[in-house]
């Protein structure tokens, strides 16, 4: 079984790809950022902070279309986005959270 060192980086990969998918989205991309409120000249520094990556993934999941369609275009199983979503910062409950 991996270690949750090893399943982090695993989830980051995938959100990293994720965020790739909706870049390369003329049609993603505008509502990610309308939905998140972060400028695209803003995306490289809103990275930097806890919790993007969930968020990013949190996106793909919210709409069952998008998510078959990024689990299709990358060969990513749809179950392992939630996986994922559940192995990063602020995906799930059992992270510290800052107050």
């Amino acid at each position: 079984m991996a270690n949750a060192a090893s399943m982090r980086e695993e989830a980051e990969t995938l959100a990293v790809r994720a965020l790739g998918f909706i870049a390369g989205d003329p049609e993603l991309l505008p509502r990610f950022l309308a939905i998140t409120g972060i400028e695209a000249s803003s995306i490289r520094k809103a990275s930097e902070e806890p919790g993007f990556l969930a968020g990013v993934l949190q996106f793909i999941l919210a709409h069952e279309p998008t998510l078959l369609r990024f689990a299709e275009e990358t060969g990513t199983p749809p179950a392992a986005v939630g996986k994922a979503l559940r192995a990063l910062p602020l995906g799930n409950d059992d992270h510290e959270r800052s107050t």
